[in-house]
């Protein structure tokens, strides 16, 4: 696992191998990444982003986003073998003034420290139905700026059912679906 582009380009990444299932660390591969932020370059939403990782298991996402041109990341975690390589990861990238690292359980989110996101990244644990509730913890909690862009990765195209979310883009690369989404909460 590595950073494809951008400042941190080519970096090695702390490995997990082909992934930790008891600690449902599932790695997003190097070739779905490349595709996804091509996506997201061409919409224009990277560059001076505020980032907000759910499910940020080794950070690779949120990470990918700095490099290229993302101003800050919140990754959110509490497994303690993911957060062990996300805390590996921010030190490999020397990153550490524009990460946060919030331990929660992203379905219960409460007051969450950092600033609205205009990008957010949801890669929960895959048909264990947690990347909805995600979402509305984050809405409720105050963290997903009006507008943002939410890429959602699961084993299967999601709805979205928050209110305001709207699907912009769907994406299948062999296993894994991309669902992209903008929110527009209404009022």
């Amino acid at each position: 696992m590595r950073i494809i582009a951008g400042e941190f380009r080519g970096l090695a990444l702390a490995s997990v191998g082909k992934g930790d299932a008891g600690a449902h660390l599932r790695p997003t591969s190097d070739r779905v990444r490349e595709s996804l932020f091509n996506v997201l370059n061409s919409r224009g939403v990277i560059s001076g982003a505020t980032v907000l990782d759910l499910f940020a298991g080794t950070g690779a996402l949120g990470l990918e986003a700095l490099s290229r041109g993302a101003a800050s990341v919140t990754f959110v975690e509490n497994g303690a073998a993911a957060l062990k390589i996300l805390t590996r990861n921010i030190a490999l990238t020397r990153a550490e003034k524009r990460c946060v690292i919030v331990r929660r359980d992203a379905t219960r989110l409460g007051d969450a420290p950092g600033d609205m996101a205009d990008l957010v990244f949801l890669d929960p644990p895959y048909g264990k139905g947690l990347g909805a509730p995600a979402l509305e913890a984050a809405q409720k909690a105050g963290m997903i700026a009006p507008g943002a862009t939410i890429v959602w990765e699961e084993d299967a195209p999601q709805l979205p059912r928050l209110a305001g979310l709207n699907v912009v883009d769907q994406r299948r690369y062999g296993g894994t679906h991309v669902t992209i989404m903008e929110y527009a909460p209404e009022g």
